[in-house]
């Protein structure tokens, strides 16, 4: 008897501790591969795409579900993270597992001139992969 109160009351106390901390979301990676030596475009890229993810997700940032890394691929930490993700050049990109969400198109036209429009292609790409 004295057995099976305490295997009920382990029972218990750890599914409360996953009712009061459930576990994290999967991992939202956004990534602006570049190289050192850059266009102001290139630079707009990163800053407006940084920016974004810092004004939309500042909760998920802290409990470290997404993350904003700029990767030079000059570097050979840089060249390393290239070669796992296939990228070969200036790419802005959105990763969760699996599933991959190539914005480049869209960072290098709004980040210049409507940055709000950037902004809602990186909305538009992380939402889906928080659920």
């Amino acid at each position: 008897m004295k057995k099976h109160l305490f295997l009920f009351l382990a029972m218990i106390s750890v599914s409360g501790i996953f009712a009061l901390n459930p576990p994290a979301n999967p991992k939202v990676e956004v990534y602006y591969f570049h190289f050192t030596r850059r266009c102001t475009t290139c630079q707009n890229v990163e800053n407006e795409s940084k920016k974004a993810v810092e004004t939309l997700y500042p909760d998920q940032i802290k409990k470290g579900v997404i993350i904003f890394q700029s990767v030079n691929l000059d570097e050979k930490e840089g060249e390393v993270m290239g070669k796992k993700y296939g990228i070969e050049g200036q790419t802005l990109i959105v990763i969760s597992g699996s599933k991959r969400v190539d914005l480049t198109d869209k960072g290098f036209l709004y980040a210049n001139s409507r940055p709000e429009k950037l902004q809602a292609e990186i909305k538009k790409a992380v939402d889906p992969m928080l659920k």
